[in-house]
């Protein structure tokens, strides 16, 4: 029992060690609000300084006392720092609205904004978004950058430095059933590589925003939520407030550019071509279905007398591409839109964009994959003896892939059956609990029925248990789950 205990002591010395650098490395995301907030002459300033200055000193002592030389990551190590510091970094990003008494926001409404934000969710509970003032609509859209690709992969560029490999958090962190693929051969360098595509975009996004019409600080933090799939506005209507269809083309075209897996996106860049676009399977089956949505959804608004057959394409394009991305941003008056096309995006919502891409939802690889098996179950009822390979781009699945992906689809629907049931039990109609439940686990972020204009129509029960739903779609259940397994804690 002693040997045991004395096993366990370095093990808990590098998990603590790590979550220490990484809560000491995040403290430093309250730097750019302070300056806007210093430019602003906002008070706001001091509610930053103090967040910074207290994880600053509590994360780098940690670091600092637990540091060791020789310890490696290993699996179980990289699940319980991902879920452990994604409970810390929704911590740390709700203290902000929380310590604010100016916002009014209980600590069940800043942890759900926090929390909303940095799993590039964009629910939010604030009311009056429009009258917040620069410093915090820059620093929603900062959660929502930060999150999008993940603090942990910005991580990994460092932690080589720290003597300790980070290939663990990569694999725990990245989404998709084929977490081991990397971009280039360190991967520190990939981490990089991630990021600089992610900027890159995030500022044509901006200055795409700006060509439309939009302010500058308007689409600084527009594009911010956008490539970050992420919702958060600086408007109670969303884009639908400056009722320009080039700012909505623009926000749907970003939305599914942003949906594209990156690693497509570094290796166009690094070959300077288009071909990587072209022979992905899974983009392409994203985009049918993404076409097929869009024609429906404008058939169905013009039907009904909406808008005009032009207004209807363009507003069909950018709310089908800002849902079914799991982007969460909207037009003004979506909520008055047929109930039978709300439904329709409301399940799109699940299907989500590419895997290795910032959306949420199951992602389209794992449909795709799907939907293959079963064409070859049917296949296989005419000619029992033949050998039908599942084939997705030229590769064929293993059976260990097509494992994962039925057992994930399993969990992912039975999780969100069972968290519609609880917001059900606590009287919301079921349209309220489905929309709200959808909108969370899928990170999409907008709501209908009594959470159609804000979720602070939510008891705080309800906006725990959402955040937790929202922390489970970012995690894509896995890491969170398999801590509950016995099995997980053996050896």
């Amino acid at each position: 029992m002693q040997r045991l205990s004395l096993l366990r002591i370095p093990r808990l010395q590098v998990v603590v060690h790590l979550c220490g650098f990484l809560v000491f490395l995040y403290s430093f995301s309250m730097l750019p609000p302070m300056l806007v907030a210093l430019f602003d002459k906002d008070r706001s300033y001091f509610v930053f300084l103090s967040t910074f200055l207290t994880f600053f000193v509590v994360g780098g002592l940690a670091w600092l006392f637990t540091k060791r030389s020789g310890i490696q990551l290993k699996t179980r190590d990289g699940f319980i720092i991902i879920v452990l510091f994604w409970l810390l970094f929704s911590l740390i990003s709700a203290m902000p609205l929380w310590l604010d008494e100016t916002l009014g926001l209980s600590f069940a409404d800043a942890l759900f904004e926090g929390v909303s934000g940095i799993t590039t969710t964009g629910a939010t509970v604030i009311g009056n978004v429009s009258g917040l003032s620069k410093t915090y609509l820059y620093y929603r859209a900062q959660l929502n950058f930060i999150g999008g690709l993940g603090v942990i992969v910005l991580a990994v560029a460092v932690l080589p430095l720290l003597g300790i490999g980070g290939a663990k958090l990569y694999q725990s962190e990245m989404p998709g059933p084929f977490k081991e693929e990397r971009l280039t051969p360190r991967l520190a360098d990939t981490s990089r590589t991630l990021w600089l595509t992610y900027v890159l975009l995030g500022l044509s996004c901006s200055a795409a925003y700006m060509m439309a019409g939009m302010p500058a600080f308007d689409a600084l933090c527009h594009g911010l939520s956008t490539v970050s799939l992420g919702g958060f506005s600086t408007h109670n209507e969303s884009i639908g407030y400056y009722h320009s269809n080039a700012i909505e083309l623009v926000a749907g075209a970003f939305s599914l550019l942003s949906g594209i897996n990156f690693t497509v996106w570094f290796i166009a860049f690094s070959r300077r071509t288009l071909q990587p676009f072209r022979q992905n399977a899974e983009l392409r089956f994203f985009l049918l279905v993404t076409f097929i949505i869009v024609l429906i959804v404008a058939l169905q608004v013009w039907h009904a007398g909406m808008y005009n057959l032009q207004d209807s394409l363009v507003h069909a394009f950018f709310l089908t591409s800002s849902m079914i991305t799991d982007n969460g941003l909207a037009t003004g008056d979506y909520a008055s839109w047929p109930s039978n096309v709300i439904v329709l995006l409301l399940m799109a919502s699940f299907f989500g964009g590419c895997v290795g891409s910032t959306c949420g939802g199951i992602k389209a690889l794992r449909f795709l994959v799907m939907f293959k098996q079963t064409r070859q179950e049917v296949h296989q009822l005419s000619h029992p003896r033949a050998l039908l390979p599942i084939r997705v781009g030229g590769s064929v699945v293993t059976e260990r892939v097509l494992r994962s992906v039925w057992s994930f689809f399993f969990l992912y629907i039975l999780i969100s059956v069972f968290f519609v049931w609880a917001l059900s039990l606590m009287g919301y109609d079921l349209m309220t609990s489905f929309a709200t439940v959808a909108a969370c686990i899928n990170n999409m972020g907008l709501g209908f029925g009594a959470t159609a204009s804000t979720f602070d129509t939510l008891n705080s029960g309800a906006k725990y248990l959402m955040c937790a739903a929202m922390i489970l779609g970012r995690l894509e259940i896995y890491p969170v789950l398999i801590l509950f397994s016995r099995f997980f804690w053996r050896g």
